[in-house]
């Protein structure tokens, strides 16, 4: 009977492995809310890990027999460049670690209810290049911080169902940092740019810095259900936000070029002018380059997920989830300014993802974790750029987690984020180069249980 179950356990995966081919990534969505299950590779919908992240990673699985507190962090280290393949130039991305904390509180109200809240961010993205990069005229520097604040509420309906839902409290902050090439500006009154002039390409003459910021609110359902003492079964939706920020600020600064005009363009303009005073104007209030208040829209998308958790033996636990991601809804990312307006395309597919993970008990108070995920790109090639260089990724994860004592659990986790290369773009137009891109995650978290 061992043998025949485990030899379907097997077959399951082999299935799921099947369609692995076809899964996808998550555009800026951060998945690794827990060093547990970072370990297991994230999947946690069937069985979540005993510490509280049950919160976000399925509201249904609160406990109702014991407080518990999770107190933990990811640091991401992303690593990458871009090559021009016109000109073999390299640009690289900063070397940086970003921390991604998460706090987590359950507790039982009766036999039959649980409550719980979370303070979390399943959507982020920090990507940050020198200021001399190529693709600075698109981004040098991207934040987005979507951090949710989630009461949530469990309901048993047996000892084999139970039910939750949360409120998610949303904070969404944004910030693009560029540089404005003065080469291809257009000289007013004129049909030329300053590139007739003799201002080489790649000029820099404006520093822009975008920041905003915006409260919204969504939801998260969960059902978990307990087959057998061995087989558990679950699914989650945390619905989509469409976040307008209305407090935008477009903030500037001009850059000295050593330019002079090489003819006059007018009697108030002759030969010898610095091209600095020509284009100071666009600076001042009321110019296109002028400080200013801003509106934008961005999304965070609907995420649905299911999964199966399969007690192979009492010391070993096989997990596998499905994810889906409506990316779809990040069609356009507009900037309106007072002065200044810019629709950024980038039509984003929904997305599909497939995770697998296995718990082994290597004695009373020790467990070790493996984790695979597999993903391909949400982004189309024509929307690779340097605030998103993402692509196909593969993802090994390893874990571990100690009882320290009978009331406090220790966590950790290592991710490896592996991503072949992929074409895009450092500039308007077609793609013109290859972005490399990886990462390594590091989580860690205290967990209490009284």
């Amino acid at each position: 009977m061992k043998r025949w179950s485990l030899a379907l356990t097997i077959g399951v995966i082999g299935i799921l492995l099947g369609f692995a081919g076809q899964a996808s990534a998550q555009g800026f969505g951060v998945y690794e809310q827990g060093a547990c299950t970072m370990g297991r590779g994230g999947a946690a919908v069937a069985s979540p890990c005993a510490d509280g992240t049950a919160v976000y990673f399925n509201p249904a699985g609160l406990s109702f027999e014991k407080r518990q507190i999770h107190l933990g962090s990811t640091l991401i280290g992303p690593t990458g460049d871009f090559t021009n393949v016109g000109t073999n130039a390299v640009s690289k991305l900063e070397k940086e670690w970003y921390p991604v904390p998460n706090v987590f509180f359950t507790t039982p109200l009766t036999s039959k209810v649980a409550a719980g809240i979370g303070v979390f961010a399943p959507y982020g993205l920090t990507a940050e290049w020198p200021e001399t990069a190529e693709g600075r005229y698109l981004g040098y520097k991207s934040v987005v911080q979507g951090v949710y604040i989630q009461p949530t509420l469990a309901w048993k309906a047996s000892d084999k169902l139970s039910f939750g839902i949360g409120l998610d409290i949303t904070y969404l902050n944004v910030q693009l940092r560029q540089r404005v090439d003065l080469s291809v500006q257009p000289i007013t009154g004129t049909t030329m740019t300053f590139a007739n002039l003799g201002v080489k390409a790649g000029t820099d003459f404006a520093d822009v810095n975008l920041t905003g910021h915006a409260w919204h609110a969504g939801a998260h359902v969960g059902v978990l259900y307990r087959a057998t003492d061995r087989v558990s079964l679950g699914a989650r939706v945390m619905l989509g936000q469409k976040i307008k920020v209305t407090n935008g600020k477009i903030e500037t600064q001009q850059i000295a070029t050593p330019y002079v005009l090489p003819i006059a363009l007018a009697p108030t303009l002759p030969a010898g002018t610095p091209i600095d005073l020509l284009v100071k104007p666009q600076f001042a209030t009321g110019g296109k380059l002028s400080n200013q208040n801003a509106t934008a829209e961005i999304p965070m998308p609907l995420q649905a997920a299911a999964g199966l958790a399969y007690q192979v033996t009492p010391k070993v636990k096989l997990l596998a989830d499905y994810q889906f991601v409506q990316w779809s809804k990040f069609a356009t990312l507009p900037i309106n300014g007072e002065f200044l307006q810019k629709t950024i395309i980038e039509s984003y597919k929904d997305t599909h993802g497939l995770r697998l993970g296995t718990e082994i008990s290597l004695g009373e108070k020790t467990v070790a974790r493996i984790g695979l995920d597999f993903h391909s790109a949400a982004a189309p090639e024509q929307t690779v750029t340097p605030n998103l260089p993402e692509g196909v990724r593969q993802e090994l994860a390893l874990g571990l987690g100690r009882q320290l004592t009978p009331h406090m659990r220790l966590d950790v986790g290592y991710l490896y984020l592996k991503q072949p290369e992929r074409a895009g773009r450092s500039l308007d137009g077609p793609n013109n180069g290859v972005y490399k891109f990886g990462a390594n995650l590091l989580s860690a978290a205290l967990s209490f249980a009284f």
